[in-house]
């Protein structure tokens, strides 16, 4: 099974940096969703907040494929946090046209360290009592928020970024104690939102504080004679700890050309890109650049 799972976010949204094409039409995403089935892609990822993404993909059909979608936050004034969760995994399912997800995953999992961590807790693993979802687990944003988390609650499925300028989940070694405890691993931000795939000359100037790495990085391209796609495909994929590497495409054209390198193996010296600075590894900053 192709370890690649789609990510549907350009279902339904205007999503990430490099794209120009907006957010995909249904005969776009039907012929992506037939391209991923012909390559043994069989986990597609969406969350509830990803506008008509769960929407779209209910239309289409999604027959043979694992489905990972995500919580949303609760709302500060939510009085019946259980009757909540209820309500948001029901109108999800009706919405995808499943009686059962197989992933769902909670966007802001310290919200599970707060008062009603435990209720909300009690409320996921009531979903998996009825069936109507099979693994629960949560999406981090750094590798630090398992710290408290872990001691606390046990998950099945554990969503990180993970590329080479963000290698946080490698380097903390919760790569490899989630999978020493059985946890099925998913990461995402394989191309950084598209940044690592745009061209030296396309980069925005508010990424300039780290022109050091994209000179680099744009170095050791030219001379390894690679594409930046075959790179950062790569680099996830040659860690046998990761189940999952979540990639969004703009296009059935450019998602053949993601798998065409599927196979591809970095036998390169990788470049040392790593960067810690939450300003550039972390999207959800960047609009205060």
């Amino acid at each position: 099974m192709n370890r690649i799972a789609l990510g549907t976010a350009q279902f339904g949204l205007n999503y990430g940096i490099s794209n120009r094409t907006g957010q995909v039409t249904r005969s776009q995403a039907m012929s992506m969703m037939q391209l991923a089935t012909l390559n043994n892609i069989d986990t597609l990822d969406t969350a509830i907040s990803y506008g008509e993404s769960e929407v779209c993909l209910g239309e289409l059909g999604i027959h043979g494929f694992k489905i990972v979608t995500k919580l949303p936050v609760f709302p500060d004034d939510c009085e019946d946090l259980t009757t909540w969760v209820q309500q948001q995994i029901n109108a999800s399912l009706k919405r995808l046209g499943v009686s059962m997800v197989y992933g769902l995953i909670l966007h802001r999992p310290e919200q599970l360290l707060e008062k009603n961590g435990k209720i909300l807790y009690e409320a996921l693993q009531g979903l998996k009592g009825k069936g109507q979802v099979q693994k629960l687990g949560v999406s981090i944003y750094s590798p630090s928020e398992l710290d408290a988390l872990i001691p606390r609650y046990t998950f099945d499925l554990v969503q990180a970024p993970f590329n080479l300028l963000d290698r946080r989940l490698q380097n903390t070694g919760w790569l490899y104690r989630l999978k020493d405890v059985g946890v099925e691993v998913h990461t995402r931000s394989t191309f950084l939102q598209g940044l690592l795939l745009m061209k030296k000359e396309e980069m925005l100037t508010k990424f300039s504080p780290w022109s050091a790495i994209w000179q680099q990085w744009h170095k050791w391209l030219l001379d390894s004679e690679l594409t930046s796609l075959q790179a950062c495909l790569s680099f996830p994929l040659s860690f046998p700890e990761i189940d999952r590497v979540v990639v969004g495409a703009d296009s059935s054209i450019q998602l053949s050309e993601i798998l065409r390198v599927n196979d591809f193996l970095l036998t390169n010296e990788k470049p040392d890109l790593q960067c810690e600075d939450e300003k550039l590894i972390n999207p959800s900053n960047w609009g205060s650049l």
